[in-house]
């Protein structure tokens, strides 16, 4: 008989995470403006548009697609991305600190350095591309799912990740310093490779194959002296 966690669940399950389900209205293009603080942008379709060291912050993007729009130092600090796609972004030191992201698809993305600490992530799938040096610290992801993409030194330190996925996706150096993680699945990871926060890991999932492969950070993490035989 399975054994049983401490809210009734099997041990043996892990709750899939939701994805969000798009269904974009027509939309009119953006045209040649720049963001406002405060904007409210509804069925907005962004082409190529160079939001570089745009400032929109506290804006609203409601029903957008943001295809090959260039990002670099674009501050959206408390930004709301709403039932938004993005394909193709590209951008260093884009800001979205505090951000609220819920139904959004960032797709074949390349970006670097990108600020969400303290942000919420609600039912947004991140599939294929590039992130390095994500930070997500103290954010808070629930059902969130990472997909065929490769993550480079992401910082998940204090963030709560519930219902989270990692299919077909590399995550390397990625730290979990005092996080908190509820149903995580990580078996999809491949490399999974983890600088710090190893003791993070209750409430997540992995293969046997990773189990091996974390063996040396987990002795380590336990003072536990591994030698050959003398």
């Amino acid at each position: 008989m399975a054994s049983r966690a401490a809210d009734g669940r099997s041990a043996t399950t892990v709750r899939a995470a939701r994805r969000p389900e798009l269904r974009l209205p027509p939309l009119t293009p953006f045209g040649r403006g720049a963001l406002e603080p405060d904007g409210d942008y509804d069925a907005l379709e962004f082409a190529g548009t160079d939001l570089t060291g745009g400032d929109g912050a506290g804006a609203r993007f409601m029903d957008c697609a943001l295809t090959e729009c260039a990002l670099d130092e674009a501050s959206l600090p408390r930004a709301r991305l709403l039932d938004t796609v993005l394909t193709g972004v590209r951008g260093v030191g884009t800001d979205l600190s505090e951000a609220t992201l819920r139904d959004v698809e960032l797709r074949d993305a390349r970006l670097g350095g990108t600020q969400l600490h303290g942000a919420v992530l609600e039912r947004v799938l991140i599939r294929g591309g590039k992130i390095d040096y994500l930070n997500l610290r103290r954010s808070r992801l629930k059902d969130v799912v990472f997909e065929g993409c490769v993550l480079v030194e992401p910082d998940f330190g204090g963030a709560r990740l519930e219902r989270v996925a990692f299919v077909d996706c590399a995550l390397k150096e990625a730290d979990l310093s005092a996080a908190t993680l509820v149903d995580v699945d990580l078996r999809g990871a491949a490399p999974l490779e983890l600088a710090r926060g190893v003791d993070r890991l209750s409430g997540a999932v992995i293969s046997p194959a990773q189990l091996l492969d974390l063996a040396p950070v987990l002795a380590a993490e336990l003072g536990v002296r591994v030698l050959a035989d003398g």
